[in-house]
């Protein structure tokens, strides 16, 4: 079953209520879990404001500190009332203490605050906000979630060289269990970039250099995150494809330009997307930091909208990288050439 965005939005909201008695008779449409995604998404948006709308396409990671009290580094109502006025769609990492002043030094929070966290800022945005529009927890689960006390795994370089798909879709189950034990909704992986260049400072995050080896090995960690049912499950969670598409950044850069034919992009870059959002029905796509074939994948439409969704068939969302629109701005109005 493929995830749209309207599906996506709709799980979450779904879930977040799972355990408030839903009265049906008082509550609106998208507030009631009996009635089908598609009708309470339609009622919601309905109902938003155009700056609400916004706000749910919004993500605060350094951010996050905004919503924070200074002092004990606990989640603040008063803050977040005048830091996100018509709500957020997502929390970025919200495990580690970027944005305090204390993230130089210690950089993770113990489970325990953490997942008090979390529920804090879960319950303000259900509770408090004017719509109820509960909020996104994504973190890195590239090998393993990304924060204090959880299991690594071998880094994919590492899981791609044990040919095991069965194995790697079991080894990303438990990472999906152990973060959505924590409140997480979102994994950052699978990675399916191909490893074609060592000079390349992310090599660690590939699972190898071939399209179908990468391809086989990432539809095994989404079926392993997300599971096979709609809405996810209790121990499941969202999986994200990254990076679409690096191809091969020149000189072994992260953001160098990819320059590429239409038959190399789809003969070699496309393909691990393809078996991973056709036969794992991946829910997220993030696209990559540098230019393809010229444009700041970011702000491309023909990559995004015209091989993604219409070749590939992708009708998920699409989640940017960390100031990947920032930066796509800059180097529009800057001339810069990244």
């Amino acid at each position: 079953m493929k995830v749209s965005r309207r599906t996506l939005l709709g799980s979450a909201t779904a879930s977040a209520l799972m355990a408030t008695p839903v009265m049906a008779a008082s509550q609106p449409d998208y507030k009631n879990p009996r009635l089908a995604t598609d009708r309470r998404v339609k009622d919601l948006l309905s109902r938003m404001t155009l700056e609400e709308k916004v706000a749910q396409l919004q993500c605060a990671w350094f951010g996050k500190g905004k919503l924070l009290d200074p002092a004990t580094g606990k989640f603040s109502a008063e803050k977040a009332k005048i830091a996100l006025p018509n709500g957020i769609g997502q929390i970025g990492r919200p495990s580690d203490k970027a944005g305090t002043n204390k993230f130089a030094t210690e950089r993770f929070r113990n489970p325990d605050d953490a997942v008090a966290l979390i529920n804090d800022m879960q319950r303000f945005a259900v509770e408090q906000t004017r719509l109820g529009i509960p909020l996104l927890f994504h973190e890195e689960t590239a090998h393993g979630l990304a924060v204090k006390g959880a299991t690594m795994l071998p880094t994919p370089t590492g899981l791609g060289s044990t040919w095991d798909p069965d194995l790697v879709e079991q080894g990303f189950a438990l990472v999906g269990r152990q973060a959505r034990l924590r409140g997480i909704t979102v994994g950052l992986s699978p990675v399916l970039d191909l490893l074609r260049d060592p000079r390349w400072g992310r090599s660690e995050e590939f699972f190898g250099e071939d399209p179908f080896h990468v391809g086989e090995m990432g539809a095994a960690a989404v079926r392993g995150l997300q599971g096979p049912s709609r809405p996810i499950a209790p121990d499941r969670v969202f999986a994200v494809l990254k990076h679409f598409v690096h191809g091969t950044p020149q000189n072994g850069l992260n953001v160098g330009p990819s320059d590429m034919s239409e038959r190399t992009l789809r003969q070699v870059y496309l393909p691990p997307f393809q078996r991973a959002v056709r036969d794992a029905h991946a829910a997220i796509v993030m696209p990559s930091y540098n230019e393809v074939a010229g444009v700041p994948a970011h702000g491309n439409a023909d990559l995004l909208q015209r091989t993604g969704q219409g070749l590939l068939g992708f009708s998920g969302a699409y989640f940017s990288d960390y100031n990947g629109v920032s930066e796509r701005d800059r180097a529009q109005d800057g001339g810069e050439h990244w």
